[in-house]
């Protein structure tokens, strides 16, 4: 009897799984990640490179440019388990580019770009958000002037994230027409990239653009409808990546408590005898449990390919509620061990700075509370 084609789906998600939990059990180093704090690129770019040759980075890029044709269900459980081990970066980031490449409709683009994010060999990111950051896509204050064939943009654009190893950037820009998108490499006459440090000490790009020249080959998406409904799209399929991240953070810093139960004796037992805090860690546990359940009905309709309306619904609560949630347990797990737990030294630290960073990257809880509040009229269920 042959298997039926969601028995093979399930056992090759699972395949996926088994490996990112090899991987991260081989390769994590918490002291490197201590070590790399404030330099760039902010990651190790070895770990990239053999997440690489394990085709991580080819998960949702299509066979045809190199990539493994796979779904979101797939990325989220590789980044789940790279989210325990803190070693996500910079797989999450290159979700959202290889997936605006692919919903702008560009195919010369996309077939000279997505190969190179399926080997990592070159990297691209999406420079999209500006100084006030936010969730509108289309809201853009980068300019975009028609200069012959092409256009020349100026601008500024913040929170880039993968910025400091990026190939080149994926820009949103305004021009009388509506919002375009333009492919800027690396490096770019009138360009500048610096970068700002977010709260576990990895860099988040500023990329400064003054009179850069893109010429007609390289406008990803004209001015109009398809850039904006492009970018937005990836923006909420890559925001439903995040929060699959955000899981194994949360998964990885309630275990480390639960353990920490399991050994710390105060007057003569062990502190996971106390009910206060039994109580308290079957709260984190009802959190995290939580997460799970809209990441799986997010993750399932970002791969029914369902209308936008119900995915941009379910994208801004998967990650509202990953977001509250991944605060809320990575900081009561710092409580749960005490005085160790605010030293430096122990790791509960790291994942709760990680989590500050996952909250806030494409949208805090928030920011998508409103945005599902205005896409449901005004009816908030996160």
């Amino acid at each position: 009897m042959q298997d039926t084609p969601s028995h093979d789906a399930a056992q090759e998600t699972q395949m996926l799984r088994e490996s990112a939990v090899d991987f991260v059990q081989r390769s994590q180093d918490n002291k490197r990640v201590r070590e790399r704090r404030g330099t760039l690129p902010g990651y190790d770019a070895g770990a990239a490179r053999q997440m690489a040759e394990l085709g991580w980075f080819g998960i949702v890029v299509p066979e045809e440019h190199g990539g493994l044709g796979l779904g979101f269900a797939e990325m989220s459980v590789v980044l789940q388990e790279l989210g325990k081990g803190l070693m996500a970066d910079p797989l999450g980031s290159s979700v959202l580019a290889a997936r605006v490449l692919q919903h702008a409709g560009n195919e010369s683009i996309a077939a000279r770009l997505l190969p190179g994010i399926a080997d990592a060999s070159a990297l691209p990111c999406v420079a999209w958000q500006e100084d006030a950051g936010g969730l509108d896509a289309a809201a853009a204050a980068t300019k975009a002037r028609a200069s012959g064939e092409g256009v020349v943009l100026d601008g500024r654009k913040r929170f880039v994230a993968g910025a400091a190893g990026a190939s080149g950037f994926i820009v949103s820009a305004r021009s009388e027409a509506g919002l375009g998108l333009y492919w800027v490499p690396a490096g770019a006459p009138g360009s500048a990239l610096s970068h700002e440090w977010r709260a576990d000490e990895t860099p988040s790009g500023v990329l400064e653009l003054s009179g850069v020249a893109v010429p007609a080959a390289d406008v990803l998406a004209p001015p109009g409808e398809t850039a904006a409904a492009a970018l937005e799209r990836a923006v909420d399929e890559a925001a439903v990546m995040a929060s699959a991240e955000m899981l194994g953070v949360m998964e990885a810093s309630l275990q480390m408590a639960l353990g920490y139960m399991r050994t710390r004796v105060q007057f003569g037992k062990p502190i996971g005898s106390f009910q206060a805090l039994q109580h308290k860690a079957t709260d984190l546990y009802v959190q995290q449990e939580l997460s799970r359940a809209v990441l799986d009905d997010a993750v399932r309709e970002l791969d029914a390919n369902g209308p936008a309306l119900e995915r941009a619904k379910l994208a801004s609560r998967c990650k509202g509620r990953s977001s509250d949630a991944g605060l809320r347990v990575a900081r009561e797990v710092i409580q749960l061990h005490g005085a160790i737990g605010f030293t430096d030294e122990y790791d509960a630290g790291l994942y709760l700075k990680r989590a500050l960073v996952l909250s806030a990257w494409l949208g805090n809880a928030t920011a998508h509370r409103r945005r599902f509040a205005r896409l449901t009229g005004g009816v908030v269920t996160l």
